[in-house]
């Protein structure tokens, strides 16, 4: 994009946007012009992005939101459209990693709590901003996932569960509008990432021998900028 703030005057929205990836993101949208909401639960952690966003003299607003709980979605998007007609880039990145286990092992309340956040959240995102997504001239909707929902992986039951059942709620969003919007929507597998949740799911690993959350953020914000066929995929590889 030759444009250094190529979505000045637009509206974006990250989901578990206080660090790792979604942080990261946030940062790289506000540096392209958009003005930011930052989405997560910790209110400290999503402060601390939105200053660093000011101190490089992008503009953002903080949403403190346990996004589990379907009605506090419903009461960002009221408080949204309040003060924004249309909303231009939506980034779905929060997800919670359950217990890695065997299937027949899995705790039904861990597994519960991955399929309300990771899916059921996803669902509530898209009926609360649907109106806003399609007020847009240039609508994009980002999801990223993880490549254990495509393909399937021992002990990751759960969450590649979870994963599938995400693709597969956004792809049919996009078959949906396609015809009838301008949304264009984008599923990223940002692959092996040094952020929190893969230093869970691999305690042993060197977190400097995978790539920083910064190159997929690179990486997603320049996709939005690209008029890709929707629905879309791809996997971000190790830079």
């Amino acid at each position: 994009m030759g444009d250094a703030r190529p979505f000045e005057g637009q509206l974006a929205l990250v989901t578990g946007a206080s660090k790792g990836i979604g942080a990261a993101t946030a940062k790289a949208l506000a540096a392209a012009g958009a003005h930011v909401i930052l989405v997560a639960r910790s209110t400290k952690e999503l402060e601390t992005v939105e200053e660093a966003i000011f101190a490089a003299g992008g503009a953002a607003t903080i949403a403190p939101l346990d996004l589990a709980e379907p009605e506090g979605i419903a009461r960002l998007a009221t408080a949204i459209s309040g003060r924004w007609n249309a909303l231009d880039i939506m980034v779905i990145n929060a997800a919670v990693l359950p217990t890695l286990t065997p299937v027949w092992q899995i705790e039904p309340i861990d597994f519960n709590r991955a399929l309300t956040l990771n899916v059921m959240a996803t669902h509530a995102l898209i009926v609360a901003f649907d109106k806003m997504l399609k007020a847009s001239k240039d609508a994009r909707v980002i999801g990223i996932t993880s490549s254990v929902g495509a393909n399937p992986r021992a002990y990751w039951g759960a969450y590649g569960a979870s994963k599938a059942a995400f693709d597969n709620l956004l792809e049919s969003y996009a078959l949906e509008t396609k015809a009838t919007s301008r949304i264009r929507l984008a599923i990223v597998d940002p692959g092996a990432t040094r952020t929190a949740m893969r230093a869970k799911a691999f305690p042993g690993e060197a977190p400097a021998s995978v790539k920083p959350p910064e190159v997929v953020a690179v990486r997603v914000v320049s996709l939005l900028g690209e008029q890709f066929t929707s629905p879309h995929r791809e996997r971000v590889n190790q830079s």
